[in-house]
C-alpha cells in the first residue's frame, strides 16, 4: 500500500471511496435508478452508506456476488438473519416443499405445532408462543401484552438501545411506538435500579436485549441482569428479552447459558429459516391472554404469520441447520476468532478492540472497556469505515457499522483469511489508528 494514503484519516477515507466507485460502475447504476421511486434509492436504512451500496446479484452458501462481478466472504451473515448461509439444502428442500403444496391458504396448516413445540423446548421462558412477521412485530407485541396483563402504561428502555424499526432509542429518533418511555443505562446497576424504583408501580415492562446486537455486541453484565431479574419479580414488572439476535448464542439462547430468565422472549431472524419472521412467547399466564376461546382475549391478527414457507423453513432451520451441536461449534468457533482478531490489534498496538459473544462480533476503533453505548461511540468512525472500505476491496462482506455475524457455511481457509485481511489493514493504515 502506497504510504502517501496514510498521511491523514480523512485522505484515506477519501481515496478508499474513490477506488471503490470506480470498482463499482453497476452498483452506482443500479443506486441511480433506485434513487428516483425510493426516498435515496433506499427501503432499508441501515444498508445505505456513502457514496452508495453496493448491489448483489446472488449468493451461494457463505459468498456472494455484486452486480460488478466481484466475489465475498460473507461475514455479515445478514445481520444475524442468515445463519443458514444462502443455499442450504435443508431450507430450500422445506421451502419447496411448502411451495408445491400450496401457500396462503387462509387458515391454519400442519407446520404450526411442530413448529410451535420446537420453539418452546428450545428457549426456557417460552412456554407458549405466537408468531408475527418480525422481530419489531414481536417485540411491540410483547410490550403491548405486559400493558394489557398489568394495566401499568410505562416501559423501561435502555438508552441507545435498539428493538426494531419503532423502538430506536438513539438520540435524535423520533418515530418509536407512543409508548411512555422511562430509561435505563446499560450495565449501569445503580442508575437503573434507582430509576426502576422510582417508577416501580408504574412500569409495565423493561425490555432489553441481553447482548447489544446493533449496538455493538456489548455483552450485559450479569450482576445487572440479575438485578433487573430481582428488580422486576419484586415490584410485578414483565421482564421481556429481545432475543431475537441474540438467540443464536447458545442452543437455549443467553438467557439458557446465563441463568436469567425472564418473562417473555421475542424471537426473529434465522429462527424462521431466514423468511420474515417474528414470534412472542412466556408463560401461560401472560400467553393466554390471546386464546381465542376466552371471551376476553386480546386479539392478534397478521395474514402472515403463520405463512407456510416461514413454518416450513423455521422447522427445518432448528432440526436440521442450527441444532444444539451446531450452536454449540459456530460460537465456539466465534470465541476463537474474536480472540484471535483482538491478539492482532494487541500486537501492532492500534486503538482496534473486537466485542461480542460467540458468533456474533462488532469492532470498535477505541482502547479501554466497552461496556455500553457510550463507550462505544468514543470510538473512531472513520477509521471504522476505513476498515469496511478495506474489507470491501479485499473481497470480505461486513456490516458498515463493524457488525459481524458468523454462519454455519463458513470454513477455516475464510476465518484465516479475515484474520489476514484484518492484520494487513492494521499493519498498512497503523499510523492512522492511533
Amino acid at each position: 500500500m502506497n504510504v502517501t494514503r496514510n498521511i491523514t484519516l480523512d485522505a484515506a477515507l477519501d481515496e478508499a471511496k474513490r477506488e471503490y466507485t470506480d470498482r463499482n460502475p453497476a452498483s452506482l447504476a443500479n443506486h441511480q435508478k433506485a434513487a428516483g421511486p425510493m426516498p435515496g434509492g433506499n427501503t432499508r436504512t441501515v444498508l445505505f452508506y456513502d457514496p452508495f451500496p453496493v448491489t448483489f446479484a446472488r449468493g451461494e452458501d457463505a459468498r456472494l456476488w455484486d452486480v460488478d462481478g466481484h466475489e465475498y466472504r460473507d461475514f455479515l451473515g445478514e445481520y444475524t438473519a442468515g445463519i443458514a448461509g444462502h443455499s442450504h439444502p435443508a431450507i430450500r428442500r422445506a421451502v419447496t416443499q411448502a411451495l408445491e403444496a400450496g401457500i396462503n391458504m387462509g387458515g391454519h396448516n400442519t407446520y404450526e405445532p411442530r413448529f410451535a413445540e420446537l420453539v418452546t423446548a428450545r428457549f426456557p421462558s417460552m412456554q407458549q408462543v405466537r408468531f408475527t412477521n418480525s422481530g419489531t412485530e414481536a417485540n411491540l407485541l410483547a410490550i403491548s401484552t405486559a400493558v394489557a396483563k398489568t394495566g401499568r402504561k410505562k416501559v423501561m428502555v435502555m438508552r441507545s438501545g435498539y428493538h426494531g424499526a419503532v423502538f430506536t432509542f438513539s438520540p435524535g429518533v423520533n418515530i418509536n411506538a407512543p409508548f411512555d418511555y422511562v430509561y435505563g443505562i446499560y450495565n449501569d446497576i445503580d442508575a437503573t435500579r434507582a430509576e426502576l424504583r422510582a417508577h416501580a408501580g408504574e412500569l409495565a415492562c423493561v425490555i432489553l436485549e441481553p447482548m447489544l446486537g446493533g449496538g455493538g455486541c456489548i455483552p450485559a453484565e450479569l450482576p445487572f441482569l440479575q438485578m433487573l431479574r430481582e428488580e422486576t419479580s419484586r415490584h410485578g414488572i414483565v421482564l421481556i428479552f429481545d432475543e431475537v439476535m441474540t438467540s443464536r448464542l447458545s442452543p437455549g439462547g443467553l438467557q439458557a447459558v446465563l441463568g436469567v430468565i425472564p418473562d417473555m422472549t421475542t424471537l426473529g431472524k434465522y429462527v424462521g429459516g431466514g423468511m420474515s419472521f417474528g414470534a412472542f412467547g412466556g408463560a401461560p399466564e401472560l400467553m393466554g391472554l390471546f386464546d381465542p376461546r376466552r371471551a376476553d382475549a386480546l386479539p392478534h391478527a397478521g395474514t402472515f404469520n403463520n405463512n407456510v414457507l416461514t413454518m416450513a423453513a423455521g422447522i427445518a432451520s432448528l432440526t436440521e441447520v442450527y441444532t444444539p451441536a451446531e450452536a454449540d461449534r459456530l460460537n465456539g468457533v466465534g470465541e476463537a476468532l474474536r480472540g484471535r482478531l483482538n491478539a492482532v490489534a494487541q500486537k501492532h498496538d492500534v486503538a482496534m478492540q473486537f466485542t461480542g459473544r460467540g458468533s456474533m462480533i462488532a469492532v470498535h476503533m477505541l482502547r479501554g472497556p466497552v461496556r455500553a453505548p457510550s463507550d462505544a461511540a468514543r470510538g473512531n468512525m472513520k477509521a471504522r469505515d476505513l476498515l469496511f472500505f478495506d474489507l470491501l476491496r479485499s473481497n470480505f462482506w461486513i456490516a458498515r457499522r463493524g457488525m459481524m455475524a458468523l454462519s454455519v457455511p463458513l470454513t477455516q481457509d475464510d476465518y484465516d483469511a479475515y484474520v489476514a485481511a484484518v492484520e494487513e489493514f492494521v499493519v498498512s493504515r497503523r499510523s492512522l489508528l492511533v
